[in-house]
């Protein structure tokens, strides 16, 4: 495997200098997947831009929790659930919601276990979904502008955990406590 540089605001192409900095501002660091993120600096932007477009959807921080971390654990990605871990209990997610995304088991509500199945027949079917999984998405209510936002998500964490499998990006120190395996 080639070895991935891990950029930052000091060694990054110029282009991605100031997405960097907008990184460092936000965590307080620039965290590992930004930095590799940084060789090509169009898809950092397209990442931070997903990323805040993304969190200013309709779902609330519970919600959004479940898109990110279905797609996260359905892609095995090392970093990203820990990281979205982390993230979850920065934004107040109830830790036994964030275990069971992690670990694969029944959501707390129906509404959420529908938004979990939804996204997971999305990533699995490649958004091919059938008439009874999009009815059944509905009728917990949810309607069309958020079966199009997890699509949004998707566009996001699909850079991200893609990224993170070819450059095999190690896991920042803030995110261990939440190291995750399948």
């Amino acid at each position: 495997m080639n070895k991935f540089t891990i950029h930052t605001v000091e060694s990054a192409p110029e282009e991605s200098k100031p997405l960097l900095e907008k990184s460092q501002k936000a965590f307080g660091r620039v965290p590992s997947l930004h930095g590799v993120l940084a060789e090509a600096p169009g898809l950092l932007d397209a990442y931070q831009v997903l990323h805040g477009l993304f969190q200013n959807s309709s779902f609330n921080n519970e919600e959004l929790t479940v898109v990110w971390q279905t797609i996260n654990v359905e892609h095995e990605c090392h970093y990203c659930v820990p990281a979205h871990t982390a993230i979850a209990n920065m934004m107040q997610v109830d830790p036994a919601l964030t275990e069971a995304l992690r670990n694969q088991t029944a959501m707390p509500t129906e509404k959420l276990q529908t938004l979990h199945d939804t996204t997971l027949a999305m990533v699995r079917s490649r958004g091919c979904l059938t008439d009874a999984e999009v009815e059944a998405f509905y009728a917990v209510g949810y309607e069309q502008r958020q079966l199009l936002e997890i699509i949004l998500g998707l566009s996001q964490k699909v850079i991200s955990n893609y990224v993170n499998h070819i450059a095999e990006t190690p896991v920042d120190d803030a995110f261990k406590p939440f190291a995750w395996q399948k």
